[in-house]
């Protein structure tokens, strides 16, 4: 397999800017092992979708690294299985991975729930794991050293929302989340963005005339596995607002946007990072989400972005290569690259494929990654920096970059 030019040469030069620290890229432990990825996905179920993403991604960087010869006669080699997004198959695959003694890593898939219930076992035998759940996976960091994670902040994706939204001018919003983890804590941090906004609004005001500014008129959760979530849009739109935020993976998050545009609601959308799917958006889908707003990386939108930057010419090169073998892109992608180069990064730095010391590596990682921004440090453990999601919006059927 050839391999762009431009792709070995960031591979490079992120595995030899990566940390500061004792170790340089120079080191060598007379460990000529293999570098073993164990990855437990959702191939099937609830988060199938997602899960096969990530698999492709992960298959498609590993190859890429090993025609690099980034590592020398060293090999990545990746174990995958199905955890059917069943946390308790996750546990027992996960159990199995920190057994073997010759799986060096362990990355997980979008179910926060299968990481949180296997993070003892993890932490006890001391094998480092990034997950790919957006999910806040990673604290309490003492109890949890050796997780790490790739994907959105919720956080992050609740301030980035609420900037749109305060540009937008809305102001009745309804929020319509999961009721997992995940949409737990969405809910949290958008009510605190909103407060925040109407808080401003109101310290700016110069007479009662003066709008408060945005809120949160009413609210709802859907449960993942719900494939029908026309109640749940009634009940948000029964309230008149002007805007919807939507907190759910991909396929619900269209699906709330037809049942929406079905149920005559003409108002703005805002789907969080969560909801990044497919680059292309078809038939009624891409009706429904016209005009739609979503923060997320830039990488979902890559081909509008010019190359003026290494980092940026190799997320192009990456958006390619995924679309040349797997016929489109989607969002989720670039979280299992960058993952696969977090723990290449660490064998080039240590020398060897140890359990240990590549979670010193990865506790203090950083490099521009295919995602954008990750920086590492041993009180977060969350890699992804804030300032890589950017607000994108649905025109004619795909992403494109918003502004």
């Amino acid at each position: 397999m050839r391999l762009n030019r431009a792709v070995a040469a960031a591979l490079l030069a992120t595995s030899l800017t990566l940390i500061t620290g004792c170790q340089t890229a120079g080191d060598t432990t007379g460990d000529t092992r293999d570098l073993v990825i164990a990855a437990d996905l959702e191939l099937n179920g609830a988060d199938a979708a997602i899960g096969q993403v990530y698999e492709r991604a992960l298959r498609l960087k590993v190859d890429e690294i090993n025609a690099s010869g980034v590592l020398g006669s060293r090999k990545v080699k990746l174990q995958v299985r199905d955890n059917r997004s069943d946390r308790t198959l996750s546990t027992g695959n996960i159990t199995d991975f920190t057994n073997d003694p010759s799986v060096s890593a362990i990355i997980t898939g979008a179910c926060a729930e299968c990481i949180v219930y296997s993070a003892k076992r993890i932490d006890d035998r001391h094998v480092p794991t990034i997950s790919l759940s957006p999910a806040d996976v990673v604290t309490p960091v003492e109890d949890r050293r050796y997780i790490f994670k790739v994907a959105p902040n919720a956080a992050d994706s609740a301030a980035a929302l609420a900037s749109e939204i305060q540009h937008d001018d809305v102001t009745k919003i309804g929020l319509l989340t999961t009721d997992d983890a995940y949409g737990k804590t969405g809910r949290e941090v958008m009510t605190q963005e909103i407060d925040k906004l109407k808080g401003t609004a109101n310290s700016s005001a110069r007479s009662w005339r003066k709008p408060s500014g945005p809120e949160i008129a009413t609210s709802t959760t859907i449960r993942p596995t719900d494939t029908d979530v026309s109640q749940a849009v009634d009940l948000l739109l029964a309230k008149n607002i002007d805007a919807m935020v939507v907190w759910a993976f991909p396929n619900q998050a269209v699906a709330i946007a037809e049942a929406a545009r079905s149920a005559g609601y003409k108002g703005k959308l805002y789907f969080d990072a969560a909801a990044a799917g497919n680059l292309f958006l078809s038939g009624p889908a891409a009706e429904a989400t016209e005009g739609t707003k979503l923060v997320f990386s830039q990488t979902l939108a890559i081909d509008d972005v010019v190359a003026s930057t290494p980092a940026k010419a190799a997320r192009k090169q990456w958006f390619e290569d995924y679309t040349s073998r797997y016929g489109a892109y989607n969002g989720y992608a670039s979280f299992a690259a960058d993952a696969v180069q977090l723990l290449v990064n660490g064998v080039v730095v240590t020398g060897g494929v140890d359990r240990e010391r590549l979670k010193d590596v990865l506790e203090t990682s950083q490099f521009d990654g295919l995602s954008g921004q990750i920086r590492i440090t041993p009180d977060n453990h969350s890699g992804l920096m804030p300032q890589a999601l950017t607000s994108l919006i649905a025109r004619n059927g795909r992403w494109r970059l918003g502004g």
